[in-house]
């Protein structure tokens, strides 16, 4: 085994040892297949090139302390990934083969997965791509999956520690009707621009407004945003925000310690109320806001003034990690246990 500091692991790429791969040609998924190669070879004008045809996922898996694996929320993914598939008109992929190739790629590569000590994860990867030549802006008729694995630590490198997010209203993330939904390449290319800008300025990240007025709160660049306030769990209902699955995961857990749950519009002057902020998904769990600060508005919206995360959030990040780690009972079978 590769001498692998588990505990000093970053969220980035490292080889493993398999993917798995299947193709969709003459109107059908083929059996998945297994290779060593992190090469894919397609033609020039594949569709995915061209004209966007391309969607991903990102779960993850955790070895817990008594020795087992734990995928979380398979499903989920694999319901999202066929949204995805609807919304750029790519072959649907069955459910079915969805988590069978996720399987086949985790126990492929079981030696990738971080040991229970150490806060890292094995983050799986599924990848979907239009591989037919086209020149014609139509969708195409063949594609290919591809799972893939690597070990990654936390998001932020400051990890379970509020940091400060900027508005920048200069930039959209998602048309309210357009991509904003679904998991595709393009809204992340969208966000590449405001991004560098707000970390060159040192933020972690940008909270982007709803596109049409201005007026309320979307979502972070790579994540779902929540607020706390009155034993509330709010996140904002929008056409242009991804369903985070540790979102949908959060306000049932939010339920569950007893605390209600709104999914609504947020006016931005909102911020000025809230009690904790939060942004969340499957890389990060929780990153907890620290502030917001608004420079259109010359406003800042303070979250943490000592550098400790709010008490809800805390108390649901250490809830929802029990549960992937199988600390917790799983009463909402929200694991495949492999």
């Amino acid at each position: 085994m590769e001498n692998i500091n588990w505990s000093d692991l970053t969220f980035g790429y490292m080889k493993t040892d398999y993917n798995v791969r299947s193709y969709y040609r003459n109107g059908k998924w083929g059996d998945p297949e297994v290779t060593d190669s992190e090469q894919i070879t397609m033609h020039m004008a594949s569709t995915c090139l061209h004209y966007g045809q391309e969607a991903f996922e990102g779960l993850k898996a955790f070895k817990g302390k008594d020795g087992k694996i734990r995928i979380f929320r398979m499903r989920e993914n694999a319901l999202r990934m066929q949204a995805s598939c609807r919304g750029i008109m790519m072959a649907e992929l069955p459910v079915e083969l969805f988590e069978k190739v996720v399987l086949e790629a985790v126990k492929r590569n079981e030696r990738f997965v971080p040991p229970y000590e150490s806060g890292a994860s094995l983050y799986i990867r599924p990848l979907l791509i239009g591989t037919a030549p086209q020149v014609g802006v139509k969708p195409g008729n063949e594609y290919l999956f591809v799972v893939f694995v690597t070990p990654v630590g936390p998001y932020f490198k400051t990890g379970f520690k509020p940091t400060p997010y900027v508005i920048l209203r200069g930039f959209d993330r998602a048309a309210p009707h357009g991509t904003g939904t679904i998991k595709v390449g393009g809204n992340y290319a969208a966000s590449l621009v405001a991004g560098e800008i707000a970390h060159e300025k040192g933020y972690s990240a940008v909270l982007y407004l709803d596109a049409k007025e201005k007026k309320y709160i979307d979502e972070c660049g790579p994540a779902n945003f929540f607020g706390i306030k009155n034993n509330t769990y709010i996140t904002p209902a929008s056409t242009s925000i991804l369903p985070s699955i540790t979102n949908k995961s959060l306000m049932v857990l939010a339920e569950e310690i007893g605390l209600k749950v709104e999914r609504r519009p947020i006016p931005v002057e909102e911020l000025a109320t809230l009690e904790e902020a939060g942004a969340c998904g499957t890389a990060a769990v929780i990153s907890p806001v620290s502030r917001i600060d608004d420079l259109d508005e010359n406003k800042s919206y303070i979250f943490s003034k000592d550098g400790a995360p709010g008490p809800v959030s805390e108390k649901l990040y250490n809830k929802l990690r029990a549960i992937q780690y199988g600390d917790e009972a799983d009463k909402y079978g929200w694991t495949t246990v492999l």
